[in-house]
């Protein structure tokens, strides 16, 4: 009887201390796995309601977009985008900004070897091995000027080289075969030499002008499209900014103009970016069902 006593008592005794241990320790939390994810493209398009996505389902996260999107009134279409600054679609060349310390006071020629330096000495057929020299950095300053690019240093910048690559489209008409031709309206995106235009039974119909497609993680799908919805003053909420003369040809890729320089050095979320200019004239050049072709890939 007393050893039964004295068991009972120490089963009690230690489950006593295991309780006390158990308030004394910090409750652990279960893990709550991944976070949600969010879904800011609800906001995308006004008054659409969209279901929640999963990460794994999309490959940007604009494709989230509705296929189908309220028709803009009359009234709403009159409105015309706000105006971007004059300057804004100027050919500014990006170059470092110790060179433009130093160019500040007089013109010189810059000593630098720029990013695109083989591809420019090449274009101007001038020896091509990739270093500056004065005879590089004077062809190219020759170039700059007759283009309008500033400031002409001669630095072999992404302008420049921009600028290139759309005079060698416009002077030979065969640089533009790339894209299927058809009895029927193509806008066509070359995404190797940042490019499009819109053609009809081979006939280039508007363009080729200069564009900025979408960067690695975010590129521009390529393969046919279709243009859906034409939205002049669209406002993506997902990414908080403007996005005159929007068309949409995949998901919440679109063509539109981008109140800063199509020539900048990063992509954009996956849209096809054009100056504002391009993009008001290409608004009246493409319509809802019109199809788009993407190809290539951005250096």
């Amino acid at each position: 009887m007393i050893h039964r006593t004295a068991r009972r008592t120490t089963r009690l005794t230690v489950a006593a201390v295991l309780a006390l241990a158990a308030l004394a320790t910090p409750a652990v939390a279960a893990d709550p796995g991944p976070p949600p994810v969010p879904a800011p493209q609800q906001e995308l398009v006004p008054g659409v309601a969209l279901t929640p996505y999963h990460r794994w389902q999309l490959d940007t996260p604009d494709q989230g977009m509705a296929p189908f999107v309220y028709e803009p009134s009359a009234a709403e279409d009159s409105v015309e985008p706000m105006e971007p600054p004059v300057e804004l679609d100027a050919l500014i060349e990006y170059v470092p900004p110790s060179e433009v310390v130093r160019g500040a006071a007089a013109p010189f020629c810059s000593k630098r070897t720029g990013p695109h330096q083989r591809r420019v000495e090449a274009w101007l057929k001038l020896k091509v091995d990739g270093k500056q020299s004065a005879k590089d950095c004077a062809a190219i300053r020759t170039f700059q000027r007759k283009q309008g690019i500033r400031p002409d240093i001669g630095f072999a910048g992404p302008v420049t080289w921009a600028r290139m690559r759309w005079l060698s489209a416009v002077r030979d008409p065969k640089a533009l075969q790339k894209c299927p031709a058809r009895a029927y309206r193509i806008a066509c995106v070359d995404l190797a030499r940042q490019l499009m235009w819109v053609q009809k039974g081979g006939k280039v119909t508007f363009g080729p002008v200069a564009v900025r497609s979408g960067k690695r993680s975010t590129p521009t799908r390529t393969g046919w499209h279709k243009v859906f919805w034409k939205h002049k003053n669209h406002y993506s909420t997902l990414f908080r900014t403007p996005m005159p003369y929007s068309q949409f040809f995949s998901g919440g890729q679109a063509f539109h103009a981008v109140y800063s320089s199509v020539y900048s050095t990063s992509g954009s979320p996956g849209c096809v970016n054009l100056s504002y200019r391009d993009a008001k004239r290409l608004w009246n050049k493409l319509y809802k069902g019109d199809r788009v072709y993407v190809w290539g890939r951005r250096p």
